[in-house]
C-alpha cells in the first residue's frame, strides 16, 4: 500500500497537469461512468492530500475522494493521454496533460460534510505543515496498545505504512512491542520530527531512503541480516496485520 510520500507526491505532480483547467473526465472501465459524466467540463480548483486520501475539489463544490488502498495506481503525462492500459477508473484531461487512475479503494464524490467526515477520522499528518502532534500524543499517552501498531493506526497518525513505521522506530531506538503509554513524550516529538523529514524526502524523490541511498533501509525486510548498527540479527514479527521488523540490539 502507498505510503503518505507517494500520496503527495501524486498530489503535486497531478496539480501541476490539471489544477485550474476545465477537464474532460471519463471511465474507460465504465464502472464510474455516471460520476465522471457529473465531472466532466468542471474546473478543477485543487488537489489536497491527507495521509493517504487525496480529495479533488471541483467548482461545483463536489469533491473526488480516492483512496489507493493496496492495488491503486495512478499513470500520467504531459499532452494527450494515450489508449487506456488495463481498467482504468478515471481519466482527467487538460490542456496541459493527463491522469488515469486504475485499482483504487475508494473512488467517489463527496459532498463538504462528506470530506469533513473522513477528515475527522484521521490523525494528523507530518506532511501537512499545519498538522500539529498533540492529539496523536494524547491517545498515544493512554494507550496499552503496541507503539508499532499505533503508528499504523490512521487515526492516530496519517500517512506512516509499514516501511516507516520499521524504520522510525529503529532510528528512535524503540521496540515495537513497546505499550504506547510507556513512550516519553520527547521521544514522542523526535518521531514526530523524524517521519516529517523522511516523508518529506520520499515525498521529493518518490523513494524510501531512510539508511543511505545504495542499502536504504536499518532493518525493513531484512529479517535474519546483520544489523548495520550492532550486527544483532533483525528480527520480524506480525503486528496490525503486517510485518513489522526490528534489532533487538538497539531497539529496547
Amino acid at each position: 500500500m502507498p505510503e503518505g510520500h507517494t500520496v503527495h507526491r501524486a498530489a503535486r505532480l497531478q496539480r501541476e497537469l490539471l489544477a485550474g483547467s476545465a477537464l474532460a473526465v471519463d471511465s474507460p472501465q465504465g464502472r464510474f461512468a455516471e460520476e465522471a459524466a457529473l465531472l466532466d467540463g468542471q474546473r478543477l480548483e485543487s488537489i489536497e492530500a491527507y495521509g493517504k486520501h487525496l480529495f479533488y475539489a471541483f467548482e461545483s463544490g463536489v469533491y473526488l475522494h480516492v483512496h489507493l488502498g493496496l492495488f491503486g495506481k495512478f499513470r500520467m503525462g504531459a499532452g494527450r493521454a494515450p489508449e487506456p492500459r488495463g481498467a482504468v477508473r478515471v481519466r482527467f484531461q487538460s490542456e496541459r496533460g493527463w491522469v488515469t487512475l486504475s485499482g483504487p479503494t475508494a473512488c467517489e464524490i463527496l459532498d463538504a460534510s462528506g470530506r469533513r467526515s473522513i477528515l475527522a477520522r484521521i490523525g494528523p499528518d507530518p506532511l501537512r505543515p499545519t498538522d500539529r502532534p498533540a492529539r496523536a500524543f494524547a491517545r498515544i499517552a493512554k494507550s496499552s496498545t503496541p507503539i508499532g501498531a499505533l503508528l499504523m493506526d490512521q487515526s492516530v497518525i496519517a500517512g506512516i505504512g509499514n516501511v516507516y513505521r520499521a524504520e522510525l522506530l529503529f532510528r528512535a531506538g524503540i521496540a515495537p512491542q513497546v505499550p504506547g503509554r510507556a513512550v516519553p513524550r520527547t521521544a514522542l516529538l523526535e518521531l514526530w520530527r523524524d517521519a516529517r523529514a523522511l516523508l518529506r524526502a520520499g515525498e521529493r524523490t518518490g523513494r524510501i531512503v531512510t539508511f543511505r541511498p545504495r542499502e536504504r533501509h536499518y532493518v525493513y525486510n531484512r529479517t535474519g541480516k546483520p544489523c548495520r548498527t550492532c550486527a544483532t540479527p533483525i528480527v520480524s514479527a506480525t503486528m496490525a496485520a503486517r510485518t513489522v521488523y526490528w534489532c533487538p540490539g538497539c531497539q529496547h
